[in-house]
């Protein structure tokens, strides 16, 4: 049976290893599907604990049998703590979880079951905070087409030859294009190679280097950087008017570049584009290669939709993948986002859509369009939570305030790429830093939270 492990508790030794095979695993699932149904609303329930079964339990190992590989994706990304939890309240000695994805055809009174999934290596599966690469980032992954193919083709060359073709490469598209994963794909491959390789986001390099400078650690600092034969810099526009930190990724380039170390870079624009940049650090951009890539034209975005639903194991008809690319343009995100919530709806409803109810679910996911105002956002999400809009502004900790204005940072950075400088100025002249934290304390909360996650899709709906 090919399985993937997911979150082991301890290490059992052979002596420690405590014999559960006595235990009947319908009732132990069945108990905790009870528990789990009380946590999580309805729909949720019902989408993703449908048809899953304990398959064995052995050495505190759960093998936990899942219908497709999108419901295995989802249960480890957004309810394995929570399972896990659940199970081990039932069954202290249980220590971990592993899923195996068993399809089921019924002939008559048969049913046939068969795993189907590969193995994947714990390591290999989540971001690894070492590096802060993703694993899921790889070329393989990556659809070319005709809009991202000069792209592609210069992230594979270095891949190739790091440190000596186009060094550094500079990519830069507006959000949703692809670049990330292009630029992380380069990682990944360079660290399979061997390459101490490290992928940071200028805001978290920025924060890292005044943390540094706060803490008497500078030194160590410019030791941790200078360490690694490849650096990935994602963002690179959030580095407008910070001087301090510009200099310090310069000296850090020349001292990478002198050495042959591969530098990449990401912007929303043009390197010539970017202002509040030093005009030395811009002449090191643009020392090596720069590419951009742009919106993808309709006959790539096809390819990406048919890629994204072989990937992920869903059947979708010609009819409905030409509707989808020719009525979501320019962002892989949004093509992303709209599959995913046909995925959910086919799961839920155990079969494949038809075109009408695909065009339903778009026209009632469609997330919000870039034409709201700030003050619109924060007067929205304010009254939503039955707030004055006034009090997002002001310098109050009131536990009924800060949810209400965390979600609006997170709505206006995730929904309209909206800068985190420009969020934190915009909301009553806060640090960027105060920004960061909050997104990020959102993104943390969203797993494993169907009730937050329910809040922001109705804000959403609220907002378009």
């Amino acid at each position: 049976m090919s399985v993937i492990s997911m979150n082991p508790i301890s290490q059992s030794t052979p002596s420690s290893i405590v014999h559960t095979e006595h235990i009947d695993v319908k009732k132990l699932w069945d108990d905790a599907l009870v528990n789990i149904e009380l946590s999580i609303t309805p729909a949720n329930f019902k989408t993703w604990f449908r048809d899953t079964h304990i398959v064995s339990l052995e050495d505190g190992t759960v093998t936990l049998g899942v219908p497709s590989v999108f419901v295995r994706d989802w249960l480890q990304d957004k309810f394995q703590s929570m399972v896990l939890k659940v199970l081990r309240e039932l069954t202290p000695h249980i220590r971990s979880i592993e899923y195996a994805v068993v399809q089921r055809s019924d002939k008559r009174h048969e049913t046939k079951s068969q795993t189907v999934n590969a193995a994947l290596p714990l390591e290999e599966y989540y971001i690894n905070k070492s590096d802060n690469l993703n694993p899921k980032y790889v070329f393989e992954t990556f659809v070319v087409g005709p809009f991202n193919a000069l792209a592609h083709a210069a992230a594979k060359t270095v891949s190739e030859r790091p440190g000596i073709t186009y060094n550094p490469l500079f990519i830069y598209g507006k959000t949703g294009h692809g670049k990330t994963h292009l630029i992380q794909a380069v990682g990944n491959h360079l660290k399979r190679g061997g390459k101490k390789v490290f992928y940071v986001t200028s805001e978290r390099f920025t924060v890292d280097y005044f943390n540094s400078l706060q803490n008497g650690t500078a030194n160590n600092f410019k030791d941790k950087y200078r360490q690694y034969d490849v650096l990935i810099m994602d963002d690179v526009q959030f580095l407008a008017n910070k001087e301090k930190t510009q200099e310090e990724l310069f000296h850090l380039f020349n001292a990478l570049h002198d050495n042959n170390k591969q530098i990449v870079f990401s912007s929303d624009v043009h390197p010539s584009l970017l202002s509040g940049l030093e005009e030395r650090l811009l002449s090191r951009f643009s020392q090596g290669m720069i590419v951009d890539i742009p919106a993808p034209d309709t006959e790539s975005r096809v390819a990406i939709l048919k890629a994204k639903a072989a990937q992920n194991s869903i059947s979708l008809s010609e009819e409905v993948v030409e509707h989808l690319a020719n009525t979501i343009e320019g962002n892989i995100r949004e093509l992303e986002g709209a599959l995913n919530t046909i995925m959910c709806q086919s799961q839920l409803m155990g079969r494949t859509l038809s075109l009408d109810e695909v065009k339903l679910i778009i026209k009632n996911s469609t997330r919000p369009r870039k034409t709201l105002a700030v003050s619109d956002v924060v007067d929205k999400v304010a009254r939503y939570f039955d707030v004055e809009p006034s009090s997002i502004y002001e310098k109050t900790r009131r536990k009924e305030v800060v949810k209400p204005r965390q979600l609006i940072m997170y709505i206006l950075r995730e929904d309209f790429s909206v800068s985190y400088p420009a969020i934190g100025q915009k909301l009553g002249g806060r640090d960027h830093t105060t920004v960061i934290h909050s997104c990020e304390k959102i993104k943390n909360e969203l797993k494993g939270n169907s009730e937050l996650e329910e809040e922001i899709g109705q804000l959403r709906m609220l907002l378009k």
